[in-house]
């Protein structure tokens, strides 16, 4: 940084000299040269100061640098093969690459998935850097805890997706979920014509808030309007095809009378696998995430309907939230393809 033009190679101010001339440390000159948190606005003005009057900075480099800091935000999201998960890691990634100088500085992290500890930790681990942090939240105990913690730091959260339940102070950037499973239960009694029989449900796990309250509102219908049909239960896939393929091929064999299945997290691809081989077109289903797997099964006729929720709004909203505290977070619309209205 700096010219160095009225200052031989010898003599050219260096960081050591701007803290002197500051009354600081190094490690703060560091921290306020590479835009980074933990500086108080009024050092880091006597630090730019100093740089600019010691000729370590241009007039145009001090100004840049004392324009506000854009955040540090960090995105955790679970690891796995659920696809609309790494389609929003794909626009992730594809933020970073457009983001300008100004913009929020973006890192995104996978983590082991359904892990309340690895959820805890890596919130915690990464405190220190972000300003603010969106994650894919488990309502857990150590992660209420981890999660009070940072927050008490300073450092603002939002969750995204699935929530943390009644946490004061952290906002929530997804679906309203309960009228989600409500929505769904009333497609799938809709379209099974009165036909009397079972319907199953397939979920990532209970311990995703957005799971057990798109659950909720399942049942709350199907008991309300659709009494001739009968819940067989929730089965935990871990939003992975492969075991949702094998749960799938066990309610084919097990309930002669299913009608519908409703997936309220992710990985479709191995139900309809299962639907597609075992011929079973008549069964109703409905499942989560426009991508690839889905959108294909929508149009082949294995899947009825999909229920989005628009990856690039979900991260609109997440970043507004952590830019600006007191922004009321409203649920996300929700988005309902069928093979005549696919985007």
């Amino acid at each position: 940084m700096g010219s160095g033009g009225e200052h031989p190679a010898s003599e050219r101010p260096q960081q050591a000299d701007v803290a002197a001339r500051a009354g600081v440390s190094l490690a703060t000159v560091d921290r306020v040269l590479n835009r980074r948190k933990g500086v108080k606005e009024r050092t880091r003005q006597r630090v730019l100061e100093a740089a600019r009057e010691l000729g370590f900075l241009s007039e145009t480099e001090e100004a840049r640098l004392g324009n506000a800091r854009p955040l540090n935000i960090v995105v955790l999201l679970p690891a796995g093969s659920n696809p609309y998960l790494r389609l929003l890691g794909e626009r992730l990634r594809a933020r970073l690459e457009r983001t300008g100088a100004d913009g929020p500085v973006l890192r995104c992290f996978f983590i082991e998935s359904f892990s309340a500890q690895a959820l805890a930790g890596a919130l915690r681990r990464n405190a220190g850097w972000a300003d603010g942090i969106a994650f894919f939240a488990i309502e857990h105990p150590v992660v209420r805890e981890a999660a009070a913690e940072v927050a008490a730091t300073g450092t603002r959260l939002v969750s995204i997706v699935s929530d943390l339940g009644s946490v004061p102070g952290i906002p929530h950037v997804g679906l309203d979920n309960r009228a989600v499973g409500r929505t769904a239960g009333l497609l799938i009694g809709r379209l099974s014509g009165g036909r009397a029989g079972a319907v199953a449900l397939v979920a990532g796990s209970r311990h995703y808030r957005a799971h057990s309250e798109r659950e909720a509102g399942f049942l709350s219908i199907q008991e309300e309007l659709f009494p001739q049909m009968r819940v067989h239960g929730m089965r935990e896939g871990h939003d992975d095809a492969a075991e949702n393929y094998r749960h799938t091929l066990a309610l084919l064999e097990q309930v002669p009378d299913l009608v519908g299945i409703y997936n309220v997290g992710g990985s479709s691809g191995g139900i309809t696998r299962a639907l597609r081989e075992q011929g079973r077109q008549d069964v109703i289903f409905i499942g989560h995430g426009l991508t690839q797997d889905t959108r294909k099964a929508v149009l082949e006729g294995t899947m009825d309907a999909i229920f989005d929720q628009d990856p690039d709004t979900l991260l609109d909203r997440a970043v507004a939230c952590l830019n600006e505290p007191a922004t009321t977070a409203r649920p996300l619309k929700l988005d309902i393809y069928f093979s005549e209205n696919l985007p």
